[in-house]
């Protein structure tokens, strides 16, 4: 049984590996630059509003528990 050098056939892998790797990524198209409809921006600005909603909401709330006055 012939006996595989270990340097030579380790080096073939790591090529074969880095190849398989590289080869199909080199064959795809380049993706366009990705574009924003706007829709994207909305949606952060709403998310924004809505949590200082959420703090405002938990920062006058114990004001108001505390308050002398029976509003409900």
């Amino acid at each position: 049984m012939a006996v595989i050098p270990r340097v030579p056939f380790a080096l073939v892998a790591v090529a074969v590996v880095v190849l398989a790797i590289v080869l199909p990524a080199a064959a795809q198209a380049p993706a366009p630059a990705p574009s924003s409809d706007g829709t994207s921006i909305d949606q952060g600005i709403a998310y924004v509003l809505m949590l200082v909603a959420l703090v405002l909401t938990y920062l006058i709330h114990p004001l108001d528990a505390s308050s002398p006055y029976k509003l409900f």
